[in-house]
C-alpha cells in the first residue's frame, strides 16, 4: 500500500494537538498505529554543551588574513633581538622543569593588546580564549594571568633596550628628522588611594602594632585545642599576610625621607607617605585636583610624532626634567635634535643654559616677569649669552611658528597614552612598575608608525632563514 501524504489540515491539527489545543478541532480519522513517546529523560540524544572545549577543524595559520594588524607586530617583533629576554630562563632541552613560555609570544601579545586599548592581565587571558586574533599570536600556547602580570613590569632594561631598537628601524626607514624633538610631562593617576597616606607618628605606630601581630602568630599555639580548631592553611595565611603588612610600612617609612626633602623645611614635618604606593605623591592634574600620580615624561620627533626618550618620576613639577631626558635621548640615538620644544613648565635658566651648551636651540614661552611694563623679551643685564639669545628669539614670527609643532606632537602623543593604554589610571604600583608601563605605551607607539609606513607585511628572520 502506497502510504498517504498528509494534508496542511492534517499537519496543522496534530501541532495544535501538541500544544495542547486537540480539543478545539476534531481529529482527524488516519490509518496509522497510535505511538505511545517514551519520557524525554530517558531518550539518548545528542544534546549542546557549550561549556566544554571542542575541536574545531581549522589550522590556526589561517584564522587571519595576511595583512592583520597580529600578524604585522608578530613579524615586526621577530626582525627584533629579544636576547634580554631569554636570558633569565634557565630551563634546558632534556634538563628538569617545565618549559618556558617564549618570550616573543609575551612581547607580541602585549603589544598587540595595548595597540587595542586593552591594559588588564586578566582581560587579555581571557581574550586569549575567545578572540581570533589572540588566539593565533599565542599559537596553541596556554597560561594564566600571572605570568602575563608579571612580564609586564619585568625586564626593564630589556624593554629600554627593545624601544632603542624599534627607534633604530624607524631611523634607518627615514621616519625621524632630528629637527624638532617635543617634550611633554602628563600626570598619571597613581594606584593609590588619597586616604593611605600617613604621616612619620601614624606610620610608626602602625608598624608596631602590625609587629605585634606577627610575633602573636609566630609564637608557638597556647593549646591544642586550639591548633586543632584552625585548618592547616589558615594560620601560614595570616603570618604571610602580616609579615607583608610589616613589609609595605618599612618601604613607606624608607621613603618618608624623600617626601621630606621635596618639601620647604617648615613643612618637612607634615610630609606624609601612602601605604599603598610609597613612591607616589599627591599632583596637581589637568583638572586643577590634587590626587596620588605619577609623571609621565615623553620625547617625541615632530616629524612622525616617534617617540624617542621615556621618563617616569614622581616629582610633580617638570623644571628638573629637560636636562635627564637630553641626557637619554643623546645616549639612545647618538645625536640631539636641532630644536627643543618645551612648555613654560619646564623653562628655568639654567635648562636654557644646559641644552645651549649640547648644542641645542631651545623654545620656550618666556615667563611673564613681574613688572607688568618690562618687555620679557629684551635680555636682562645678569642674562647669560643663551639665556640673552633665547629671549630675542622667542620674539621672532619663526620661533613662535616652530614652537607651534609642541602642541600639535605631544598632545597627539599624550591623547592615547591617557585614555587608550592605561594612564588614566596606573594599573600598578610602584615607581619601576610605572617607567614598565610607560616603555610599553612607547614601544607600542612606535612599533606602529612602522608597521604603518612600511606598507607590506614584514619578513621575519625565521622565514628567511627558511
Amino acid at each position: 500500500m502506497t502510504p498517504t501524504t498528509p494534508t496542511a489540515e492534517t499537519k496543522y491539527q496534530r501541532a495544535r494537538a501538541l500544544l495542547g489545543a486537540a480539543a478545539e478541532t476534531p481529529a482527524a480519522p488516519t490509518d496509522a498505529a497510535p505511538v505511545t513517546a517514551l519520557p524525554r529523560d530517558q531518550l539518548r540524544v545528542r544534546s549542546v554543551s557549550r561549556d566544554r572545549v571542542a575541536p574545531i577543524p581549522a589550522r590556526l595559520a589561517d584564522l587571519l588574513p595576511a595583512d592583520h594588524l597580529a600578524r604585522l607586530i608578530w613579524d615586526a617583533v621577530a626582525r627584533l633581538d629579544l636576547t634580554a629576554f631569554y636570558a633569565p630562563i634557565a630551563v634546558v632541552i632534556g634538563g628538569p622543569g617545565q618549559a618556558a613560555t617564549d618570550p616573543q609570544i609575551l612581547v607580541a601579545r602585549w603589544l598587540y593588546a595595548l595597540s587595542q586599548g586593552v591594559t588588564s592581565a586578566r582581560r587579555l587571558n581571557d581574550l586569549c580564549v575567545e578572540h581570533l586574533a589572540y588566539i593565533w599570536l599565542c599559537g596553541g600556547v596556554t597560561m594564566n594571568y600571572h605570568p602575563l602580570s608579571d612580564f609586564r613590569v619585568q625586564h626593564l632594561p630589556a624593554l629600554d633596550d627593545l624601544l632603542t631598537q624599534v627607534w633604530a628601524c624607524l631611523d634607518h626607514a627615514d621616519l625621524i628628522a632630528y629637527e624638532h624633538t617635543a617634550q611633554d610631562g602628563m600626570r598619571g593617576r597613581a594606584n593609590a588611594g588619597a586616604a593611605s597616606f600617613r604621616r612619620e607618628a601614624t606610620l610608626e605606630k602602625r608598624r608596631a602594632a602590625a609587629r605585634t601581630v606577627v610575633a602573636a602568630l609566630t609564637a608557638p599555639p597556647a593549646a591544642a585545642a586550639e591548633t586543632a580548631a584552625r585548618s592547616a592553611r589558615e594560620p601560614a595565611a595570616q603570618e604571610r599576610a602580616a609579615t607583608e603588612r610589616v613589609a609595605r610600612l618599612e618601604a613607606t617609612l624608607a621613603e618618608l625621607p624623600a617626601a621630606q626633602a621635596a618639601k620647604p623645611a617648615a613643612e618637612q614635618a607634615d610630609a606624609r607617605v601612602s601605604t599603598t604606593d610609597a613612591t607616589a605623591r599627591v599632583m596637581q592634574m589637568a583638572d586643577g585636583g590634587y590626587r596620588p600620580a605619577y609623571n609621565f615624561e615623553f620625547a617625541t620627533d615632530t616629524a612622525h610624532r616617534v617617540i624617542v626618550g621615556v621618563d617616569v618620576t614622581n616629582a610633580g613639577r617638570d623644571k628638573a626634567e629637560m636636562a635627564p631626558m637630553l641626557d637619554q635621548v643623546q645616549a639612545r640615538t647618538d645625536r640631539l635634535p636641532d630644536d627643543w620644544l618645551m612648555d613654560g613648565g619646564f623653562v628655568t635658566l639654567a635648562a636654557v643654559n644646559t641644552g645651549t651648551d649640547k648644542g641645542v636651540r631651545i623654545l620656550a614661552p618666556v615667563p611673564q616677569p613681574k613688572d607688568p611694563t618690562r618687555d620679557p623679551t629684551q635680555p636682562l643685564a645678569t642674562d647669560s649669552p643663551a639665556v640673552a639669545a633665547w629671549r630675542v628669539r622667542m620674539a621672532t614670527a619663526e620661533a613662535k611658528a616652530t614652537y607651534k609643532l609642541r602642541a600639535a606632537t605631544s598632545e597627539c602623543v599624550n591623547a592615547p597614552a591617557r585614555s587608550r593604554h592605561g594612564l588614566l589610571q596606573l594599573p600598578v604600583r610602584g615607581l619601576r612598575k610605572a617607567l614598565a608601563v610607560a616603555l610599553w605605551i612607547a614601544i607600542t607607539h612606535d612599533l606602529l608608525i612602522w608597521v604603518r609606513h612600511l606598507g607590506t607585511p614584514p619578513v621575519s628572520s625565521a622565514a628567511t632563514a627558511t
